[in-house]
């Protein structure tokens, strides 16, 4: 008995329906058309007798063999579709799945991109610091260089210092053998005039001519000890001239050796700076290597997937083959039935 108040009416009408539409009328089909309701065995009952009624009565092998065909038919369609459906299912699956990987991969490519960039920039940053480390050097080097040249120069100036020093020490032993020459003659001329004036006054012409001879000596004297005092202020005046020149390259000499410390404070930081980017860079290094390696791992996995869908795709494809064969089988056999 059918269920859901499906008759013969019902499934008649819905397979003339379907006939007029061409089409063929299939149990589902049929179901379908009486929206999806009543059992596909009460389906088929209906439609035998229906097909039944319309056969002639003279010919008695062909309802069975249109029934058997109709049969093959629609279990054909029926093994399409459940086979269908697990193809289905796992296609969606590997579609599901490559999506997934695809979005891995190009996770994994960005992330290689940003790398790369950023090694770029290290490697473009460790470029530039080397660049300013040689300048430095070079600056340093100019600054030893001329810093030699300051001491050498110091050096100089202070051998002539020496040598200014060693000429007012000659200056004045010399100013000081003419005072005592000065004050022994002086003492002499003070004895001779004492010893004169108790000579006879016979002696005082010759006396008086002495006198002006000593006199001249003194003068001669007194201009050489006043040349000797203009020399010794001359040199008192390059001494205090060289002294400040000393004290100036002293006070240069001093900014160089601070200069200079400044200068390998800088090649000392930059160094620093120099090892910790090429530890950056070979941490990035080793990180791109990861990347790539997991980027080969991920196209290796890739290539896998791609084995199982092409051996899934042959299984299907064996799938259809077999149901194509099991669909035309019963052809083959059906002259025995006839038999």
């Amino acid at each position: 008995m059918a269920r859901g108040g499906i008759n013969k009416a019902v499934v008649q009408t819905a397979r003339l329906a379907i006939l007029a539409r061409g089409e063929n009328p299939s149990i589902d089909a049929v179901r379908i058309e009486m929206g999806n309701t009543g059992s596909k065995t009460t389906i088929h009952r209906y439609l035998k007798e229906l097909d039944d009624g319309t056969e002639p009565a003279d010919t008695a092998s062909e309802p069975i063999d249109d029934e058997l065909a109709g049969l093959v038919s629609r279990l054909a369609q029926r093994l399409k579709e459940q086979a269908q459906e697990p193809i289905d299912q796992a296609r969606a699956q590997f579609d599901q799945q490559r999506k997934e990987l695809d979005r891995q991969l190009a996770v994994a490519q960005e992330a290689n991109t940003e790398l790369q960039q950023q090694y770029e920039i290290q490697t473009l940053a460790l470029t530039q610091e080397s660049d300013t480390l040689h300048n430095t050097l070079s600056i340093l080097q100019t600054e030893q260089t001329r810093n030699a040249g300051l001491s050498q120069a110091l050096a100089d100036f202070e051998l002539r210092l020496q040598d200014k020093d060693e000429q007012i020490r000659s200056l004045e032993e010399k100013h000081l053998h003419a005072r005592d020459a000065l004050e022994h003659y002086r003492n002499a001329v003070k004895d001779q005039r004492e010893q004169d004036q108790r000579r006879h006054e016979g002696q005082v012409q010759q006396v008086q001519m002495e006198l002006r001879q000593a006199q001249q000596s003194a003068l001669v004297r007194q201009d050489e000890i006043t040349q000797l005092h203009r020399d010794n202020e001359r040199l008192l005046t390059e001494n205090r001239g060289t002294l400040r020149e000393l004290s100036l390259l002293q006070e240069q000499l001093k900014q160089t050796h601070t200069r200079q410390d400044q200068l390998l404070e800088q090649v000392n930081r930059i160094d620093n700076e120099r090892t910790l980017l090429q530890e950056r860079l070979r941490t990035a290094l080793l990180e791109s290597q990861s990347l790539k390696q997991s980027v080969d791992e991920q196209s290796q996995i890739n290539k896998t997937l791609e084995t199982e869908r092409l051996k899934t795709q042959a299984s299907l494809d064996e799938c259809v083959r077999r149901a194509a064969v099991i669909a035309t089988a019963p052809d083959a056999s059906e002259p025995k039935k006839g038999d």
